[in-house]
């Protein structure tokens, strides 16, 4: 479904970027391999692991280059977008999944702790974007119509249910979700489309998360496994999600889900302007029977 097409997958050396970018390769895609990890490889020196997801595709019969840049520096992003070009000719799909977590209470989280979460995925997020939407908004006005582009980010749902030990991550995460909608906006005259995953896998970004839920079980279904997150991506990334963009779903085991826009749940009238006393009369006896949000968690147990 993707042959011919070029893919740029960040955060690709482990985890879900690593199964996203073997998903695409399989589909006939020439990847770009974005990570910034390097390993040591037993002997003394190092191993990058994007050469390693690069060398699993190119055994597999498929073609990946790897790329070690930023995705939070500017030139580096630039970069990225530019090596795609630059060695495979062409740019068609952009899956954004580079990210890292400082997890900490808000009470306790330090100012670095918030900066790094929120460059990394929502700054990282952005300068992918900006420099693939720059090239497929000319190349687009060259043609003198729309070209194939696909955005996939990766979100969390997190944004939804706040994730308490997690404030930078789970804002960082509600960014993406607004990005990506606006990007959708901005971009569909010229033939992208632009939507969001929010991924239930098991990474070294959840180890130990929500009690230890995402542990590989000893037997049967694995829920969490990252290749059950791929094919969403697939699909995304496809000819025939033409028409699906400013999306934003849930994916994990063998469910995937589609979100809705934010609805009002209850609406309050008032004749002139609103007091604090009239607010009080009116929204009191509605609060009175719902129970704040304690247990973020509790959706992902469902």
């Amino acid at each position: 479904m993707l042959e011919g097409k070029v893919a740029i997958v960040t955060g690709a050396g482990r985890g879900l970027g690593r199964a996203e970018a073997l998903q695409l390769a399989k589909m006939g895609a020439r990847v770009v391999v974005n990570d910034l990890g390097v390993e040591l490889d037993g002997s003394g020196g190092s191993q990058s692991p994007a050469q390693q997801v690069v060398d699993e595709i190119a055994a597999a019969g498929g073609e990946a280059i790897a790329h070690p840049g930023d995705v939070a520096n500017w030139d580096d992003a630039q970069g990225l977008i530019n090596k795609a070009l630059e060695t495979f000719g062409g740019l068609d799909i952009l899956v954004n999944n580079a990210g890292f977590l400082r997890d900490r209470m808000v009470f306790n989280m330090s100012e670095e702790e918030w900066d790094a979460v929120i460059r990394v995925h929502l700054k990282g997020h952005f300068c992918t974007t900006k420099w693939a939407t720059v090239h497929w908004r000319e190349l687009s006005k060259e043609k003198g119509g729309p070209v194939y582009g696909r955005i996939i980010n990766t979100a969390s749902e997190a944004f939804l249910f706040g994730a308490p030990g997690q404030p930078n991550y789970a804002a960082a995460k509600a960014g993406i979700a607004a990005l990506t909608m606006a990007t959708a906006q901005a971009c569909q005259r010229y033939g992208v489309t632009a939507n969001a995953i929010c991924p239930r896998a098991r990474t070294r970004m959840t180890e130990g998360v929500a009690g230890g839920m995402f542990e590989k079980p000893e037997e049967g279904f694995d829920a969490f496994a990252p290749e059950n997150v791929v094919p969403l991506v697939g699909y995304l990334a496809s000819p025939a999600a033409e028409k699906v963009s400013g999306q934003v779903f849930i994916i994990y085991g063998n469910r995937a889900s589609v979100l809705t826009s934010p609805q009002i749940a209850k609406s309050f009238d008032t004749e002139g302007t609103w007091t604090v006393e009239g607010l009080v009369d009116a929204m009191g006896p509605y609060f009175e029977k719902r129970e704040p949000i304690t247990d973020g968690f509790a959706m992902l147990r469902q």
